[in-house]
């Protein structure tokens, strides 16, 4: 099966448990492919959400034959390394410092600052004393940034 086909699948499944299926990377060869399969949710992911979503896919892979070949599962968030792909994804951010790429007229910026709020698809960042709107569908890629 195809790998747009399982990603529907998949995200179906994902959003039927109400979480968010951000990617499905498949690895491997015809010996052992390797699934790893990313969720997220406004409030974060445990290692519950991770079985949970994992006895689903699963359930359907064999269920449906979807994957014909020995294969491993690995269910995970994201993890902060990963830029961000949906709006949703940013709630659970607010008031972190981001590295945000994004197209700004005819020109691409970059910008670190502080995600302060999120208004329907406006972003607020605060770099200092400076606030910027940035509209969700003019970011190229946008990174949480760690802080110790």
């Amino acid at each position: 099966m195809e790998k747009v086909q399982i990603f529907t699948k998949f995200e179906e499944i994902v959003a039927s448990l109400g979480f968010l299926l951000i990617d499905v990377v498949l690895r491997g060869d015809n010996h052992l492919r390797i699934i790893e399969v990313y969720i997220d949710s406004e409030k974060g992911i445990t290692v519950d959400d991770c079985s949970l979503v994992s006895r689903a896919l699963n359930e359907s892979i064999e269920a449906e034959n979807l994957i014909d070949t020995s294969y491993r599962l690995d269910v995970s968030s994201p993890g902060v390394d990963r830029p961000l792909k949906f709006l949703a994804q940013y709630v659970k951010h607010l008031n972190r410092k981001f590295e945000v790429e994004h197209k700004d007229r005819d020109e691409i910026k970059k910008l670190i600052a502080r995600l302060i709020r999120v208004d329907g698809e406006h972003l607020y960042f605060q770099e200092k004393t400076n606030e910027f709107k940035i509209n969700y569908k003019d970011i190229i890629k946008a990174k949480v940034l760690i802080s110790f």
